[in-house]
């Protein structure tokens, strides 16, 4: 596993030089800073002798810049229990649990860590894959950028690498495209469309997924959007199963071979 460690609009160099410290201390030397401050001697005097991660940092000018090619992204916050409404929860991993839900893959996972005094905003929270959040006390719960980010790099340390390649932004990108047609497709509530989108990357992100995973429920949406198009013709000589006559004759699907 390869850890892109993003830092979003950090406001103060001390705190810059101080995660670029901690990450040397735990093993990870990749560092992305979205548009930071100028970090200068004091910057440069906290990395201690870490500042060659600093000086090697990529500095870009959006959080879609510094995650492009990243397998899993994952946003972090001190704030537990969010939600958009009644109906869209924003669960989040504990730094132990994210760790140990890694361990045996393979890819490039981005860590975001928000600004000091506002963290990571709802909306870049919601374009996560996977929200963390460390369990601290319920009367003080806000950590320091660089204490913070020293947990999360010591318990992603302990992840064993492995076979199971992680699916792509990309891939997941183009499942997420095809099921929003498939949803416009089948005439689904207009007004619930984004946000039914924005509970199904919540749940497909935890959930994960593999290039393979993707392909297959590609392959699930595909056959269902035929059914809804065709109701009852021959399907496509591609592999895809046939459902549509059993659907009419049983009232439900039959389970599909592997």
């Amino acid at each position: 596993m390869r850890l892109l460690v993003v830092l979003v609009e950090p406001i103060y160099e001390g705190n810059v030089g101080s995660v670029a410290r901690a990450m040397k201390n735990f093993g990870f030397s990749d560092l992305v800073l979205v548009r930071p401050c100028e970090i200068e001697e004091f910057g440069l005097a906290m990395a201690s002798h870490a500042r060659d991660l600093i000086e090697g940092a990529r500095v870009v000018d959006s959080i879609e810049e510094a995650v492009e090619g990243a397998n899993l992204v994952v946003g972090t916050t001190g704030v537990r229990g969010l939600s958009t409404d009644r109906h869209l929860r924003i669960p989040s991993l504990s730094p132990q649990e994210l760790a140990e839900r890694l361990d045996g893959t393979t890819g490039e996972v981005a860590l975001l860590l928000g600004r000091e005094d506002d963290g990571l905003s709802r909306v870049e929270l919601l374009a996560c894959d996977v929200v963390v959040t460390i369990p601290t006390s319920s009367g003080y719960p806000i950590m320091n950028l660089s204490h913070a980010a020293a947990i999360l790099f010591y318990e992603l340390s302990q992840v064993e690498p492995g076979e199971v390649k992680l699916a792509g932004q990309a891939s997941l990108a183009w499942l997420y495209d095809n099921f929003r047609v498939a949803l416009v497709e089948s005439e689904y509530h207009q007004h619930k469309l984004d946000k039914t989108m924005l509970m199904l990357k919540r749940i497909l992100g935890r959930a994960q997924l593999t290039d393979r995973e993707v392909q297959t429920l590609h392959g699930v949406v595909r056959n269902l959007r035929w059914g809804a198009k065709h109701r009852g013709g021959e399907p496509p000589e591609d592999g895809e199963v046939r459902v549509t006559d059993e659907i009419k004759r049983t009232g439900r699907a039959q389970n599909p071979p592997i």
